[in-house]
């Protein structure tokens, strides 16, 4: 395991090192799609300004969730790309906690490979909707402590 990836959580760590074995950027978007996919339907009555994250072109929407002490995310894209970079970020840190997802740096996005394979703005969306999340997990952390 690269030193990248050991401080991040399990599930994103397992996610990075797939796309480090990815060298084609054509397949890195396969990839991308195929996470849109899996990612579960998103109610469209939490398609409220308060749940869209800035600074994106597509229209994307985060929420976020405490169980058990641990973080779930929900969340949809117009675009099948954002969709995809959304889906790997909810399938990474869905099951940490908000202390966990707060303290990670965005260095593993370039671990992934994708920042050389997307465009600046969807290289900036991804970074957006990563700390549009962290917000989120800081919500979920502050509810705790109330």
């Amino acid at each position: 395991m690269s030193s990248s990836t050991d401080s991040l959580p399990p599930a994103l760590a397992k996610i990075v090192q797939r796309f480090q074995r990815v060298a084609e950027p054509k397949r890195r978007y396969e990839q991308l799609i195929w996470y849109a996919q899996k990612l579960k339907e998103f109610p469209e009555s939490d398609k409220l300004p308060e749940n869209k994250v800035p600074g994106c072109v597509s229209q994307v929407y985060v929420t976020a969730a405490l169980d058990n002490g641990k973080v779930l995310y929900q969340g949809d894209s117009d675009s099948q790309l954002t969709k995809g970079l959304l889906a790997l970020l909810v399938e990474g840190l869905n099951g940490s906690t908000p202390t966990e997802i707060i303290q990670l740096t965005p260095d593993f996005i370039q671990a992934t490979g994708l920042n050389v394979s997307l465009t600046p703005s969807r290289a900036n969306g991804f970074y957006n909707i990563f700390k549009t999340m962290q917000k989120k997990a800081l919500e979920c952390k502050l509810d705790i402590a109330n």
